[in-house]
């Protein structure tokens, strides 16, 4: 048995082949469980793997183009969001589409692409679903150790955001808070631990009016591991900006921290609605002898 694979770079930079998050996708998981498909986010490794099935009217708010499982290597997520513009531009490649509707065990996620002129590449962007935040109440200190930061480098206590996968986001005074940042597994697990059992943090700090540095840490086994590009954490800080009222358009800058820049696209439309875009590009295709 035979499955073919995509491999993809998502939240990229125009001018680096090797930036953004990498994703592998595949084209058709159809007949396959859950665990072979775990096995094969394993074998590749990477941050998540997307296994594709059709869509269709199968229930839910109406229908869709594809229906859509997120894999890290140890567990499936109920959302991602490099996952999804990625395989969003596989799907719409393969139905000759430029707005598709993917189904995600969070919901249905409505992503567009657009084609960037003089390339092989595009940019995709979806719309979150409309996000849950609870303000984190946690003391500085112990979420200063759970993120390796003084104190005195918080802006608050942080704040839980769901906009399909809950998520611990906390604000920093600076860029140089941001990139001293060091998550500990052990004080992340006792402080900032998810109702899922993981702990996902996002470390921000406005650079100018409209840009944002920051960098992503989930836990992974013992370990706390950061991520390149994070979709739903940019998801889940445009629901918290919506939410204390800022509209309009961000840029977040991630990944340099792990060799990966990553460029991320945020708007808030007036009616509160998030949108999270960016470049994908394909760098590889093959098949898997399975």
């Amino acid at each position: 048995m035979t499955r073919a694979f995509r491999l993809l770079n998502v939240f990229a930079l125009a001018d680096d082949p090797f930036s953004g998050n990498p994703l592998a996708v595949i084209e058709d998981a159809s007949g396959l469980d859950g665990a072979t498909m775990l096995a094969i986010a394993r074998q590749f490794n990477l941050s998540e793997t997307t296994f594709v099935t059709p869509g269709g009217d199968t229930g839910g708010a109406g229908p869709t183009d594809a229906t859509v499982r997120i894999f890290t290597p140890g567990y499936e997520m109920p959302f991602a969001g490099h996952p999804t513009l990625g395989t969003a531009c596989v799907v719409g490649e393969r139905l000759g589409k430029n707005h598709v509707v993917l189904r995600v065990p969070a919901g249905d996620i409505p992503v567009d692409g657009l084609s960037v002129p003089h390339s092989g590449d595009q940019t995709w962007t979806l719309t979150a679903k409309p996000a849950t935040i609870t303000e984190g109440a946690v003391a500085r200190s112990d979420l200063a150790s759970a993120v390796g930061l003084n104190a005195d480098d918080l802006v608050d206590g942080g704040w839980w955001v769901d906009a399909g996968v809950d998520q611990f986001l906390t604000e920093v005074t600076s860029v140089q808070a941001v990139r001293r940042a060091a998550a500990d597994p052990v004080a992340a697990r006792r402080f900032i631990l998810s109702p899922r059992g993981e702990s996902m943090a996002l470390v921000w700090a406005w650079t100018s009016p409209d840009t944002i540095e920051a960098r992503f840490f989930f836990s992974q086994d013992a370990a706390m591991i950061e991520d390149p590009a994070t979709g739903s954490a940019a998801a889940n800080l445009g629901s918290l900006l919506a939410h204390r009222g800022f509209r309009g358009a961000v840029t977040v800058d991630q990944g340099a921290a792990v060799a990966r820049p990553s460029r991320l696209h945020i708007e808030v439309t007036e009616a509160g609605r998030v949108r999270v875009g960016g470049l994908v590009r394909e760098i590889g295709r093959g098949t898997l002898a399975l």
